[in-house]
């Protein structure tokens, strides 16, 4: 498959050939689902916490007598039965993380990139730098790119005016040829590279050890 490079007006400046396999068929489908739920399942805090019987505050102190009150035996005030009491099985602090091994990440994310490039998604320009912070800045520079009024990821070299400048237009954001992942890969309606950074994430792509 070729990608054609362009510049920032939109001009096409240039065509090559991907620098790796583009995955046509159905492979590494799974592969891509089990490299998002891990992401996503990372993104979980699992700070959630209730007070078991031993950690809710009160005296140990016996409510009233075992018998002879004609009321239910009762040993604590902290009891989960009462109001105020501890909680039974209640959530705790959890690690959510799921574990996915080196393999199967390459695969998903040569397969999610494949299906980009395939349906058109991708945008690979011979540049793109800024040359001050400002947000007006950035959008007069990537107007002729025609990607604004849909989410967008620009994929660039480590550029704080980039980051800077693109940090109040919604529904963008800004990574790097080394750093991006599958999950977002995924989230944008377009995906804008610059041709350094594409190569990086070709030289990626190009390892040969994989998932079957």
């Amino acid at each position: 498959m070729n990608i054609q490079i362009s510049d920032l007006q939109g001009n096409r400046v240039g065509e090559r050939e991907v620098a790796f396999e583009v995955i046509d068929n159905a492979r590494g489908t799974q592969a891509v689902k089990d490299t998002v739920v891990a992401h996503l399942a990372a993104r979980r805090q699992g700070t959630r916490s209730a007070k078991t019987v031993g950690e809710v505050s009160g005296t140990n102190k016996k409510p009233w007598r075992q018998k002879g009150t004609g009321r239910a035996r009762a040993g604590s005030f902290q009891s989960p039965l009462w109001p105020g009491g501890g909680v039974v099985f209640g959530p705790r602090p959890h690690d959510f993380s799921i574990k996915v091994n080196t393999r199967v990440r390459k695969l998903a994310l040569r397969k999610a990139v494949s299906e980009r490039l395939k349906a058109g998604d991708v945008i690979v320009v011979n540049e793109l730098k800024l040359g001050s912070h400002r947000t007006k800045d950035f959008l007069k520079t990537i107007a002729p790119l025609g990607v604004l009024g849909g989410s967008v990821l620009f994929v660039s070299s480590a550029d704080k005016n980039l980051m800077l400048a693109s940090g109040n237009v919604p529904d963008v954001r800004v990574t790097t040829g080394e750093e991006l992942s599958t999950y977002q890969v995924l989230w944008p309606d377009k995906l804008v590279f610059t041709e350094e950074a594409f190569r990086k994430l070709e030289a990626r792509l190009a390892a040969k050890k994989e998932a079957a």
